[in-house]
């Protein structure tokens, strides 16, 4: 199917900028604020680019299947290829066979880098995969089988970029465009390869950005391209889009005063743009900043009056889970990432005492049961601690049979149980993720399941480990998902054999690591009913009414409620943020955190604040009005 031809005349004005710098050969990024229509641009520009160079060939990389499809629906033609990151650098990357072996070789034998390791394997000899037809790219990793996972596509194609000049040119060749979607997101490897490894290659081609790096929320994203824009002469051209077609007046002139880069947005001219009204006024909008002595956000959402059950029309948005975890229900694996005193007594008490005390001891064969005897009274748990142990006796008695390195050196959080920066599976794009693999294992199951049940089988297929080769496999997979039955009683541990065992999801190189090095951990959530996962499945998918401040990236909501509360995340301190002191870093992450979610709000934005101080009344009295300030305890 072939497009219809795209006038150049009905170009918008930053799409004739960027046409501009094309034709002139120069990198270029396109910075637009919350809801301006930045994939719009994107499609205008693969229209005028396709009309104006039809035989050259265009690749266009995003970061999620979603988004994906979403830019094939709006522009249709054989020479754009759309394909998240990670498929787009595998495209490139596969047919060098030999490199890739030689490469894998390389960096396992790398001292320096721990995230392409065969497990128990030190070193390989350069033959290593000679026996190997071909490396390939699937969603598990067996690496001694030359099979890779998205984790290491990046990694992998980064040093392949690096070392060899010809496949450089060889993708200059094919794609004389190159356009990122969300480029704030991107993870820098990338950027390095597009912006300075394949300049090692004389060949011509231009890349193209799109995205906000004010809405860089991610850890281990590129976040801007400053040091490719400050450059004289400049690496990389910027364009700035100035309209906001989402939010309403009020929220657009809170935003505006958020922002600290110099981009100042104003509302589109567009009358039919949904923050419009049926004149072709811009909506005016609600704002409240709300208040309270009191944490209780219950009269918060009375004050207000949403209908907070309809997660279509309202969301209320958090920065931590613990606020979350019981209404959700999932307490039990919220308990064993986020209150596990065992590990809190370890941690704080056991090991510091060694450390200042007996430093010299020899712990490599000893229990953790040993451990305790040899320091004996010397060291007692707190009254919490001790509490948590009696009140769980069975994983107190598994704690001391372990071997002391390993448990003394177990690290739990709750992000490993609820990072958002992946929502599932396919997301493979998104930078980052702190879910650890038993969680990312559980992931994929689940989204097997749901998949197979809502008859969406070409994503089925692709995500499962089952081979599906002749129709006789597709009725073997029929069998098996009938028989993969899980009732209100299954626990984790009986999902996972099961999905293993019928070969829907295999127990992977990651997940055999994961329990060699994190049995305490395993043992204790393969323990908890699955339907407490598929609690916290529906949690971060997006099926409740709560939401994460990270999840809510990328989409907006009538209404809108915004709880600051740092919790105990120090990375964040919205305290920071409204009074204008603390460290940079921190009260950046803030800014761009609290400027996302204002932004989602298409009609009503209101933020609650407890117990706030001065000086964060005189701010938030400077960016929402007096008169939209609102003290609960004076109601």
């Amino acid at each position: 199917m072939v497009a219809p031809k795209f006038s150049l005349e009905k170009l918008s004005e930053e799409a004739n900028q960027i046409v501009n710098l094309i034709n002139e050969k120069k990198h270029f990024l396109l910075s637009g604020g919350a809801g301006s229509g930045k994939t719009y641009s994107l499609v205008e520009v693969l229209h005028a680019v396709t009309d104006k160079y039809p035989s050259f060939n265009i690749g266009c990389i995003t970061y999620t299947n979603a988004a994906v499809d979403e830019i094939e629906d709006r522009i249709s033609y054989d020479s754009i290829h759309v394909s998240t990151i990670h498929d787009f650098l595998w495209a490139n990357i596969r047919n060098f066979q030999s490199e890739l072996k030689e490469t894998l070789v390389e960096m396992i034998n790398d001292p320096t880098q721990s995230k392409i390791k065969i497990p128990n394997v030190e070193s390989v000899e350069a033959d290593f995969f000679d026996d190997i037809e071909s490396i390939q790219y699937k969603e598990y990793l067996r690496l001694a089988k030359g099979i890779i996972s998205h984790d290491e596509v990046i990694l992998l194609a980064s040093q392949m970029y690096e070392k060899y000049e010809k496949l450089c040119s060889i993708t200059k060749d094919k794609f004389p465009f190159i356009f990122v979607d969300e480029y704030q997101d991107t993870n820098p490897l990338v950027v390095k390869i597009l912006l300075e490894d394949m300049e090692k290659s004389p060949k011509e081609n231009v890349v193209g950005f799109f995205g906000d790096a004010m809405q860089s929320i991610y850890d281990g994203s590129v976040g801007n391209l400053d040091t490719y824009i400050d450059t004289e002469p400049k690496r990389v051209v910027e364009v700035q889009k100035l309209q906001n077609r989402r939010n309403p007046g009020k929220i657009i002139n809170l935003a505006n005063k958020i922002r600290t880069d110099g981009l100042t947005q104003q509302p589109s001219d567009d009358a039919s743009a949904p923050n419009m009204d049926e004149n072709g006024v811009v909506k005016s909008g609600d704002i409240k900043f709300i208040y309270s002595a009191n944490l209780n956000i219950d009269p918060v959402r009375e004050y207000l009056g949403w209908e907070f059950e309809d997660n279509t029309l309202v969301k209320e948005l958090n920065l931590t889970h613990n606020l979350i975890a019981d209404k959700a229900n999932f307490p039990e694996l919220m308990r064993i990432y986020d209150k596990d005193k065992i590990l809190e007594f370890l941690r704080n008490k056991v090991r510091r005492h060694l450390k200042e005390n007996d430093p010299e001891l020899d712990t490599s064969e000893k229990t953790l049961s040993q451990v305790l005897e040899h320091v004996g009274a010397a060291v007692k748990p707190t009254k919490g601690q001790q509490e948590y142990i009696d009140n769980y006796p069975e994983i107190h008695a598994y704690a001391l049979s372990l071997p002391y390195d390993l448990i003394s050196k177990l690290y739990v959080d709750k992000d490993q149980l609820l990072d958002d920066k992946k929502n599932f599976a396919e997301d493979e794009g998104k930078p980052g993720s702190n879910r650890d693999d038993l969680i990312k294992h559980l992931f994929k199951i689940e989204t097997c399941i749901r998949l197979y049940q809502s008859n969406q089988f070409n994503q089925f297929i692709k995500l499962t480990d089952f081979s599906i080769s002749s129709i006789a496999d597709k009725i073997r997979l029929r069998d098996a998902i009938q028989s993969f039955t899980i009732d209100n009683n299954s626990t984790i541990r009986q999902v996972i054999d099961m999905a293993d065992d019928l070969g829907i999801v295999i127990k992977d190189d990651r997940l055999n690591k994961f329990i060699e090095k994190r049995i305490y951990l395993y043992k204790q959530v393969c323990d908890i009913s699955y339907q407490e996962f598929r609690n916290v499945y529906d949690y971060l998918e997006g099926y409740s009414p709560f939401s994460t401040q990270h999840k809510t990236k990328g989409t907006e909501f009538p209404n809108v409620l915004v709880v600051l509360d740092n919790g105990r995340w120090n990375q964040y301190n919205f305290k920071y943020l409204f009074e204008g002191n603390g460290t940079d870093s921190v009260r950046q992450r803030s800014e761009k955190i609290f400027y996302v979610c204002c932004t989602r709000a298409m009609e009503k934005l209101a933020v609650f604040f407890p117990n706030p101080t001065a000086l964060v009344l005189g701010t938030a009295a400077t960016w929402f009005g007096k008169e939209n300030i609102v003290n609960l305890d004076e109601l």
